[in-house]
């Protein structure tokens, strides 16, 4: 049998998007500490989808596409309001939204590379009105537009709670949304990848992606995260509920990553942004409760905290509802399933793996009297 279980280490595409070299995340070809630190997060949109940075008067003209189709068809609305009587969950909520949105795009079947960069902007314009009518409608709010004034960070902010966030909380926004665009073959991005090989189109490819990203193994780490910081009363407490946890062999949230081994260069952003915004709310002890943790596990698992683990102190901080972490996650990660969808179709081959069988053989097929 393969000892390649889950694909662990195989390559199986090219790509110039991002690369993870040891403990190190580029996108295409800079470093996330540079780019996390300088760059806002519609600078890396376009430089993830054109290899390049833009100039400003490239960087004006998308910011002003992304706000012109920020505004969402009231039948979405409509949709919502049913998603919130029945209590769906957000990830389902979303996902068959982002399907939903190919219904109001004219040319959601035009194939051509400017009809499909046209799709992106769309799709990335929305998943963020998305996710924030979607928490107000749920709420009995008022929906909130976008202000054209305001970055893309700022105006999910402002459109989820419907006041213009501080300067510290725009800064978290987006440093969470550029540190989470894009992360290579990830599960979610490898799903939209086989999807559009088949020459799907683009909202089938993240319709995909969003259903993969639904998965607890991948999106929804930063969610339990935050549940198991809501478990432990105070910092005084953390021992004695980790010692519980490792006795009974239960994973630790948000500890440990499947590619990086010496730490995860993403986390000590949402670190500091985390120490920063639980002191603004009155809340430092969750950010000292997370500092515990982080140096237990690492001391007796050896295991370091990943960028999911810090985000759900920062995402509770900016009065984001807990259960809607993962759609945080995908309003980021978009940016990067489209660049993938769309360098997929730049040089299109079909994915179709082989599956080693490993079940009986030579078997006779029997008369049902007989069985």
């Amino acid at each position: 049998m393969s000892d390649k279980k889950g694909l662990e280490g195989i390559v199986a595409a090219e790509s110039r998007i991002s690369s993870i070299i040891g403990s190190q995340l580029t996108y295409c070809g800079y470093e996330i500490d540079d780019l996390a630190e300088n760059a806002t997060f519609e600078e890396v949109v376009f430089l993830l989808w054109n290899d390049r940075l833009p100039n400003q008067s490239e960087l004006d003209d998308f910011q002003a596409k992304l706000f012109e189709h920020m505004t969402l068809n009231p039948r979405v609305y409509t949709h919502f309001e049913e998603y919130a009587a029945d209590k769906v969950h957000p990830m389902t909520g979303i996902r068959t939204a982002l399907s939903y949105l190919a219904h109001f795009d004219p040319n959601a079947e035009d194939m051509s590379e400017e009809a499909n960069q046209e799709k992106a902007i769309r799709i990335q314009a929305k998943i963020a009105s998305l996710v924030s009518a979607f928490s107000r409608i749920r709420n009995g709010q008022e929906v909130v537009k976008p202000k054209e004034d305001l970055s893309y960070a700022a105006n999910f902010l402002y459109m989820l709670n419907g006041e213009e966030p501080n300067n510290t909380e725009v800064e978290a926004m987006n440093k969470a949304l550029v540190l989470h665009a894009d992360h290579e073959l990830n599960a979610s991005t490898f799903t939209a990848r086989v999807c559009v090989a088949t020459l799907s189109d683009v909202y089938s490819g993240v319709t995909a992606a969003a259903g993969a990203l639904k998965g607890p193994l991948h999106g929804g780490a930063n969610e339990r995260v935050m549940k198991m910081l809501s478990e432990i009363d105070s910092s005084d407490d953390v021992e004695d509920y980790l010692k519980e946890k490792f006795e009974n062999k239960e994973k630790i949230m948000g500890m440990g990553h499947r590619v990086y081994k010496e730490g995860d260069p993403r986390a000590k952003y949402l670190r500091d942004m985390s120490k920063k915004l639980t002191e603004q709310i009155g809340e430092p002890d969750l950010y000292e409760k997370s500092i515990k943790i982080a140096e237990i596990v690492e001391k007796e698992k050896g295991l370091l905290p990943n960028v999911d683990f810090f985000s759900a102190s920062v995402y509770h901080s900016l009065g984001i509802d807990h259960d809607l972490f993962t759609p945080i996650f995908a309003m980021s990660r978009v940016s990067g399933w489209l660049a993938h969808i769309l360098e997929q179709y730049q040089d299109n081959r079909l994915i179709r793996p082989r599956a080693e069988y490993v079940g009986q053989t030579d078997r006779k097929y029997e008369p049902i009297e007989e069985r």
